[in-house]
C-alpha cells in the first residue's frame, strides 16, 4: 500500500491512500470498493492506537493501509457512519482481523453484520489513544448517521460525515421529511456550531470545507429532495 504524505482530500479507486498528519493525530484516506466508498484510519501519535471509519470493502487494502510489521499501529475500534450495506462490506473481517471494538449508532445497530460493541448517541466521545473525538447524531439519511468530529487543539476542526454531507449538499433522503430533517441537523449541529474551516471528509468522493458550502445552504433547501 502506497500511502502519499500530500494530502489534498482526494483518493482515487483503487489507488493510492493520502495522509494527513496533525500534531496529535495522523489521518489517512482510502478508496475502496466498487461505490469509491472512503474509509479512514485515525492514529494517535502518542499511542499508536487507531480507531477506522467506515470499513467499506476490500478488507485486504484497509490491513495493507494498518500495515504488517511491528510498528503498525494497534486498531482499537472500527465506526460505521450508519446502516448502508456499501459502508460496512469489510466490518466483520477487520474487526475479526483485529481483535477491534465495533460501534455505531442503536437506531442502525440492527442491519450491520456483527452487533455493536459500542452503541454511540449524540454528544457521546469515542477515543483514539489520547484524541477525543465527539459524535453527532444526524437524522434523515438513515435513522441512526452519525458524524464524528475532532476539535484539535493546534489547528481546525475535522468532521468525518459519512454519507449526511458532501460538497454540494447533503445525502440522499428517502422522503421530503427525512430530507427536512437531515438538513436542519446539518445547519444546527454542524454549520451552527463550527467555524468556517471546518474541513470536512464525507463517505464518497472528495473532502471540502463548511466555508466553501455554507454560502449554498439556503440554495440546498429551495432545491428541496
Amino acid at each position: 500500500m502506497n500511502i502519499v504524505d500530500t494530502y489534498t482530500g482526494h483518493v482515487d479507486p483503487g489507488g493510492d491512500a493520502t495522509r494527513r498528519t496533525l500534531d496529535a493525530l495522523t489521518i489517512t484516506k482510502l478508496s475502496v470498493g466498487p461505490m469509491d466508498n472512503n474509509a479512514y484510519l485515525l492514529v494517535c501519535r502518542s499511542s499508536n492506537e487507531a480507531l477506522l471509519i467506515d470499513a467499506a470493502n476490500d478488507p485486504e487494502r484497509i490491513s495493507d493501509l494498518i500495515g504488517h510489521g511491528p510498528d503498525r499501529p494497534s486498531l482499537k475500534t472500527v465506526v460505521t457512519t450508519h446502516q448502508h450495506q456499501d459502508h460496512w462490506q469489510a466490518l466483520g473481517a477487520v474487526a475479526g482481523a483485529n481483535g477491534a471494538n465495533t460501534a455505531a449508532h442503536p437506531l442502525d445497530a440492527e442491519p450491520l453484520p456483527v452487533p455493536p460493541d459500542f452503541l454511540v448517541e449524540h454528544g457521546d466521545t469515542l477515543a483514539v489513544g489520547e484524541v477525543t473525538l465527539s459524535v453527532i447524531h444526524l437524522r434523515g439519511h438513515t435513522p441512526g448517521s452519525i458524524a464524528l468530529l475532532y476539535r484539535d487543539p493546534a489547528g481546525h476542526p475535522h468532521l468525518f460525515t459519512g454519507d449526511s454531507l458532501f460538497p454540494g449538499g447533503v445525502g440522499k433522503t428517502s422522503s421530503p421529511e427525512n430530507f427536512t430533517s437531515l438538513l436542519d441537523d446539518v445547519e444546527t449541529r454542524i454549520f451552527g456550531e463550527l467555524p468556517d474551516e471546518t474541513w470536512f471528509y464525507p463517505g464518497h468522493g472528495d473532502d471540502s470545507t463548511l466555508g466553501a458550502e455554507r454560502p449554498k445552504l439556503t440554495e440546498w433547501r429551495e432545491r428541496g429532495w
